[in-house]
């Protein structure tokens, strides 16, 4: 559906997006996902046709509509964007924001209107004014405004970021839901692994312009490219350690060490809170507990690891409240599908 092929962009001669490629079929979520800074917001300006390509194409249906010798113009695209500010015009009524972009006029554009409303669930809104709505309200009358004209694809920049934690959770599960029904292919931008692995069918992690890895929410998770990937799909610890032959000895125990490092490099794992596990036996290396905090669904335990000459500091996250008092002895060890090794140069 939509397709950029080795899209480049620079502003004032500063790269923004470099040797961009991905696709978005129909009835697709997609994510890009990056902290800020990192040419997320830049792709969507250049599908929606807001900025034109310095290299590269960018397709809609096969078709080019956006490269360096050609720019078609936006309201030709038939795509629509929901803005982060959600941009609702304050002088116009919910059904007159929503209804505002439709080629059709009076009671069928009306009708259009009312049932969009009504599959984002504010239909009884219609006649209210946008600094008369809550965040949430306002957020559903954006994404019904976007999809009023039944577009192809649907660009999202980061439409959960004005809303509180909880109601967030609740919006985002009514979005899914309509992006699915519209059968439009959607690619959303976001700086939430949650968010992104909650919304989409796939994710574009990227960093400083560049692609650094694609696929689904599993596979990024659990078998990350780099340990940028892996820090960002939750918190982490970092443990150093030297390549021995074929395992990498740390402080905290022996990891499987990738073909690629050579033995006796450095290099580092990346393990999961989750992923240290509290035993209450003989196994693993013994620790300190320095503090446990609850929040909420799980605890976490702040950890303290002699190494011999120093000490490690580690955070391990367990299911609810625990009895794990501060100050006592613990053993610590590692659940090896959740630890990632990489270069450590």
């Amino acid at each position: 559906m939509l397709q950029f092929n080795s899209v480049y962009h620079a502003y004032n001669g500063s790269s923004s997006v470099c040797n961009v490629s991905f696709q978005v079929e129909a009835g697709e979520v997609v994510s890009l996902l990056g902290p800020s800074g990192c040419g997320k917001t830049t792709l969507l300006r250049l599908a929606a046709g807001l900025e034109q390509p310095k290299d590269g194409t960018i397709k809609l249906y096969d078709q080019v509509i956006s490269s360096v010798d050609y720019l078609q113009p936006p309201e030709q695209r038939g795509i629509g964007y929901m803005f982060q500010d959600y941009a609702l015009f304050p002088h116009l009524t919910v059904i007159q924001n929503v209804v505002f972009g439709l080629p059709q006029k009076g009671s069928i554009a009306t009708k259009r209107g009312l049932d969009v409303l009504e599959e984002v669930d504010i239909d009884a809104l219609s006649d209210m004014y946008p600094h008369e709505l809550s965040g949430g309200q306002q957020q559903r009358v954006a994404l019904a405004r976007a999809l009023a004209p039944k577009p192809a694809v649907i660009l999202l920049d980061e439409p959960y970021a004005g809303l509180d934690s909880r109601l967030r959770e609740r919006i985002r599960d009514q979005m899914l839901h309509v992006l699915k029904a519209s059968n439009a292919a959607a690619l959303m931008v976001t700086h939430d692994a949650e968010e992104a692995m909650f919304m989409s069918d796939r994710i574009v992690v990227m960093r400083d312009g560049h692609v650094v890895q694609t696929g689904r929410p599993v596979n990024l998770y659990c078998q990350p490219s780099s340990a940028f990937v892996a820090e960002f799909f939750g918190e982490v610890n970092q443990v150093e350690g030297i390549v021995v032959k074929d395992k990498v000895v740390t402080s905290i125990g022996e990891f499987s060490a990738p073909r690629t490092l050579a033995d006796g490099s450095p290099a580092i794992v990346i393990i999961r809170h989750e992923a240290l596990l509290i035993d209450a036996g003989n196994e693993g290396v013994l620790g300190e507990v320095m503090e446990s905090r609850l929040l909420g669904r799980a605890s976490l335990i702040h950890l303290s690891v002699p190494t011999g000459r120093d000490e490690i500091h580690l955070h391990a996250r367990i299911p609810g409240l625990n009895s794990i008092e501060v100050g006592s002895q613990v053993r610590v060890r590692v659940d090896p599908a959740q630890a990632f090794v990489f270069s450590g140069e």
